[in-house]
């Protein structure tokens, strides 16, 4: 047989361009939450323009369903006041995300920041159907039935929240719900359980020391409100209370001591000024005592306390009419007190102008009758 010869394989002349390297990169895709770190890093550091900017571009390239953003900027138009946007913007989150209990709590907030407190608590026992243990949930219906003046149904919210999560802001509430009833003793042992639970909350602390103060029971008032001067020394609530204690007892240059430092704090505060107004009448100096009274009612012209202190400041002066002006206004704010009759009475005795005795004869008609003179 004749050998069959081996063609060689045919070769090929070698390419002279060099191969194509893969790429390892993957293409991206631009995803809807793309930018949300960056919102995030503006809204903490509340560089509210730049956030705002930022949102507005997410929101134009995700033709407005970016849920993160809608959010934010929700948060940003409520610290800005504006309500209405806010809401509208938090229902839209809650209609992207319908079955988030953080997106409807939002909502229910500003309901109640609008006043509509009984829309509120509607959304507030919707978001409760998505998360049954959340302690703000049951706290902030609470609220809302403290300020529709459903006390009970307001302590049972406010209990079950305490069961779940025990928080300052929530033993406050309690125990100015016990006030609002009446019952001061229950507040003060709401008060105190919170000051167990939290001991270095001056708020608390001052509060128990005032509720001592007007049950006169003066050597726990000066140790609460001590403990709160203790870990707040610029505590002006806690300065104010006790510069009043030391007032109480004759301690005038004191008392003016304590007033100073609350003065640099709080320089509008109408109670400041009234106790004040009072030093210097304890210490008998008349005109010194109305240029405070006087600036204590330029702040707070309806409370009636101050009008009494101005009314007794101006008797003892011996300037009878401007007695009778102020204790007759003060009257009309707090008609049942028998004080400010004796003051009126005081002062109409040394005048004989006959408007005044018509207006005694008027509130003598209305106090016997219980109406005016037909």
């Amino acid at each position: 047989m004749a050998e069959v010869a081996v063609r060689p394989p045919a070769s090929f002349p070698a390419s002279k361009e060099p191969p194509r390297a893969r790429s390892a990169r993957v293409p991206e895709l631009r995803s809807l939450e793309s930018r949300n770190w960056l919102i995030h890093l503006y809204y903490i550091r509340k560089d509210y323009d730049s956030c705002k900017i930022l949102i507005k571009e997410q929101l134009q390239e995700t033709r407005g369903i970016c849920e993160y953003a809608v959010y934010v900027q929700a948060l940003i138009f409520r610290l800005e006041g504006k309500i209405h946007e806010s809401l509208e913007l938090f229902q839209t989150c809650a209609i992207l995300t319908p079955r988030s209990a953080d997106n409807l709590k939002q909502v229910a907030r500003s309901l109640f920041l609008l006043g509509k407190h009984k829309a509120a608590i509607e959304v507030y026992n919707d978001a409760a159907q998505y998360n049954e243990k959340d302690w703000e949930i049951c706290h902030n219906l609470g609220v809302c039935y403290m300020h529709l003046k459903h006390f009970n149904k307001a302590k049972d919210q406010l209990n079950n929240a305490l069961e779940l999560n025990r928080h300052d802001l929530t033993y406050m509430m309690l125990g100015k719900i016990h006030l609002l009833e009446g019952q001061t003793d229950k507040a003060i042992e709401v008060y105190k359980k919170a000051v167990e639970f939290s001991p270095e909350n001056t708020e608390l602390l001052t509060t128990l020391g005032l509720l001592y103060l007007e049950l006169e029971v003066h050597q726990k008032a000066f140790e609460y409100l001590g403990n709160a001067l203790t870990y707040d020394p610029s505590n002006y609530k806690a300065i104010l209370a006790a510069g009043s204690m030391m007032q109480t007892h004759g301690d005038f240059d004191v008392a003016l001591t304590k007033y100073r430092v609350v003065a640099c704090a709080v320089p509008e505060s109408p109670p400041l000024w009234n106790n004040i107004g009072m030093c210097f009448f304890g210490k008998k100096k008349y005109v010194a005592a109305i240029s405070c009274l006087k600036r204590a009612n330029y702040l707070a012209p309806f409370d009636w306390k101050i009008l009494y202190n101005l009314g007794l400041v101006h008797l003892t002066m011996q300037q009878y009419a401007s007695a009778f002006h102020f204790i007759s206004a003060a009257i009309h704010l707090q008609p049942k007190l028998a004080e400010l009759y004796m003051l009126l009475a005081g002062s109409t005795t040394h005048t004989c102008h006959p408007c005044l005795v018509t207006t005694m004869e008027i509130l003598f008609l209305i106090d016997v009758r219980g109406c005016y003179p037909g």
